[in-house]
């Protein structure tokens, strides 16, 4: 999935499926790779996306 957005939602509704409590967004994106992080971030700024994720 390009969009972390759309892997969150499902990764969202995969725990809830299954009783379980999801992280939040913030620390979903933390676990990702800076290559992933990259990816994101260039995707949100073409369609006009502000925020901008790193791994530190």
């Amino acid at each position: 999935m390009t969009d972390y957005r759309e892997g969150y939602e499902f990764y969202r509704q995969v725990c809830e499926e299954h009783g379980l409590e999801p992280i939040n967004f913030h620390y979903y994106i933390l676990n990702l790779s800076q290559e992933q992080l990259d990816a994101y971030n260039k995707q949100a700024k073409s369609t006009g996306g502000s925020i901008e994720y790193e791994v530190s």
